[in-house]
């Protein structure tokens, strides 16, 4: 890959599509990962505003950390770029005492987690009709369009999505060349939607190397009886996710009417 040549492209392509839609430039929300790092950095390249908004939700301190530190670093590098801070601790709290808890806890852990996703999509846009700014996505290609590993209409409800045709790997490379903190770098991704310090591969239970090499099989037509191990296991639990998570990727349906109908 052609580092330079990508986020040249990227940051041309942020610039054109800000300019086409008449808004001020770009609102990003700041969770300590690789990915809204990156683009969080390509958005600050392209000289419009960019506002980065930390929305804890009893947030690990490792993640708050690491996010401060970017905003810090990039305010520096940028002047172009400010950041507001968030807690929506208290608004989730409140949500919990208004809806039922009843169920088995696991689905209750997931739907709250989910939750917490969708109150920052909210908070994102709110920021972004206050200012004329367009909601930036932070999704890759293989979260994206592989496993579907986002909440629909949380962090997956956004104007446009600068890094989804990268994968994993990819992004980690122009976070390399974006001088991307090395806190950032170095930590495990983690969607942080549970309040700990859990990270995405013990949740889907495959790497992103690895989720990276089934999704390369499943695209050259590879089907589960050509792997043994490992491989077989992995490339079971990236088309599990990618079956299971395919109303994230496709268009919503829409019930057509017969015309003889109307």
């Amino acid at each position: 890959m052609n580092t330079e040549k990508v986020v040249e492209h990227i940051v041309n392509w942020l610039k054109n599509y800000a300019t086409n839609a008449r808004v001020n430039g770009f609102v990003i929300g700041i969770s300590g990962g690789i990915d809204s790092a990156v683009t969080s950095t390509l958005c600050a390249k392209t000289g419009l505003k960019v506002l980065c908004i930390e929305m804890p939700i009893h947030q690990a301190a490792s993640h708050v950390s690491r996010a401060k530190e970017h905003i810090e670093q990039l305010k520096k590098r940028f002047p172009n770029v400010e950041d507001i801070r968030v807690d929506l601790t208290p608004v989730f709290e409140e949500f919990k005492t208004e809806v039922s808890l009843d169920g088995k806890q696991a689905t209750v852990d997931m739907a709250l987690a989910n939750t917490r996703a969708r109150l920052r999509m909210t908070t994102l846009y709110y920021h972004a009709g206050l200012q004329g700014l367009l909601v930036a996505g932070t999704g890759n290609k293989v979260e994206d369009f592989g496993v579907g590993f986002y909440t629909k209409y949380g962090d997956g409800g956004v104007d446009l999505s600068p890094i989804a045709d990268l994968m994993k790997s990819e992004v980690y490379k122009i976070g390399e060349f974006l001088k991307v903190p090395d806190s950032i770098m170095k930590a495990a991704p983690s969607d942080g939607l549970f309040g700990d310090a859990r990270s995405d591969e013990d949740q889907i239970g495959a790497s992103y190397p690895e989720l990276e090499w089934a999704m390369h099989m499943k695209d050259s037509g590879k089907t589960v009886d050509d792997f043994n191990g490992r491989q077989r296991e992995v490339f079971e639990i990236f088309m599990r996710y990618n079956t299971n998570n395919q109303h994230k990727m496709i268009p919503i349906p829409i019930c057509e009417i017969p015309k003889n109908f109307k």
